[in-house]
């Protein structure tokens, strides 16, 4: 089934003690909804609808699926439904807090608690159409992935991997301070060759191993995603995509042209997150956060005077091997 719109639930709708108010947001995989719950508060809730496998028409509840489509829908509802509820055990300031998850209309919801704010993507893109060659100053930067290295590494503990990470998924309440959004481990694709489950990923933001049918994931999957939303709040858009990368490598000459806005402190710290290599990237969040907060920014340079690579990598510690994978949300609910 080719990718198509659907219909949103309609204003005034009561789903299990929820009034929805109003779609806020649609996407391939989900609707969101502003609505109220029975004491009067607002929550966002997130609806698994994705448009690729199931059409829901105006004035309908429920979501028509194909049976060839069928399996794939049933897989994803299952996987959404595991990510509220690991979610759900999170308690963290930087991460999205789910307050509930139920299943109604054949399909998941996932409620959350709302805030207000607007995407770091769409303060990026405020910034690029104001025309300044310094997008978001480093002082800004340093502060906001301080604060989502903070709450990615309360997921790590919890065993589980973000796989979606970039400026649309992490959000900004009106204090600055960021929340991540969205996790993609619920985003897969069924591979029927194999029967295993892939996540789908962000051109520009995804590790290189996303891209590889056996690929080993970890932290430095997620740090590699860190290191492209840090590129992309200092140039305006996202790094190079990896696959592209394999090919013709352009990044040196990327952060060359960044040299004379950042410090080559941060500029490293990027390039360390952005290695081909996963061998070659901070092997834990502890690790990359510890680079970023101790790392004093110089004077930003008008040139290097060798390769940005070679300068770059000379002020970085020797990369370590990476430990056993973390699990992720798509490993830990494949059907028995």
């Amino acid at each position: 089934m080719a990718s198509q719109s659907n219909a949103a639930l309609p204003a005034g709708y009561e789903l299990e003690g929820y009034r929805i108010i109003k779609k806020i947001s649609s996407g391939g995989f989900s609707l969101v909804y502003l609505a109220r719950d029975e004491f009067d508060r607002q929550v966002a809730i997130k609806e698994y609808l994705p448009s690729s496998l199931a059409l829901r028409r105006e004035g309908e509840l429920c979501p028509t699926i194909s049976e060839e489509n069928l399996p794939t829908f049933r897989i994803g509802l299952k996987c959404f439904f595991e990510e509220g509820r690991a979610l759900a055990r999170i308690l963290h300031p930087n991460v999205v807090r789910v307050v509930n998850f139920f299943r109604a209309n054949d399909t998941v919801y996932m409620v959350m608690h709302y805030e207000q704010g607007r995407s770091l993507q769409e303060h990026i893109l405020r910034h690029r159409e104001r025309g300044e060659k310094k997008l978001l100053g480093e002082r800004f930067i340093r502060m906001v992935f301080s604060q989502v290295m903070n709450g990615l590494r309360e997921v790590h503990t919890n065993k589980l991997l973000h796989l979606d990470l970039k400026p649309a998924n992490i959000y900004l309440r009106t204090d600055a301070s960021p929340i991540l959004l969205d996790f993609g481990a619920a985003r897969q694709t069924l591979q029927s060759d194999s029967g295993k489950l892939y996540p789908m990923y962000t051109p520009g933001f995804a590790a290189p191993e996303l891209y590889e049918k056996n690929g080993v994931l970890g932290p430095w999957t997620d740090i590699y995603s860190i290191g492209a939303s840090i590129f992309s709040s200092m140039s305006g858009h996202a790094p190079q995509p990896a696959d592209a990368r394999l090919l013709n490598d352009k990044m040196a000459a990327k952060y060359r042209d960044l040299a004379d806005s950042y410090s080559e402190e941060l500029l490293g710290v990027v390039e360390w997150c952005l290695r081909m290599d996963a061998l070659a990237r901070p092997q834990s969040v502890f690790a990359l956060q510890k680079a970023l907060l101790e790392r004093t920014p110089s004077k930003p340079k008008r040139t290097f005077s060798s390769s940005v690579r070679s300068i770059l990598r000379a002020v970085l510690p020797a990369p370590l091997r990476p430990r056993e994978p973390v699990s992720t949300l798509s490993m830990t609910t494949r059907d028995d």
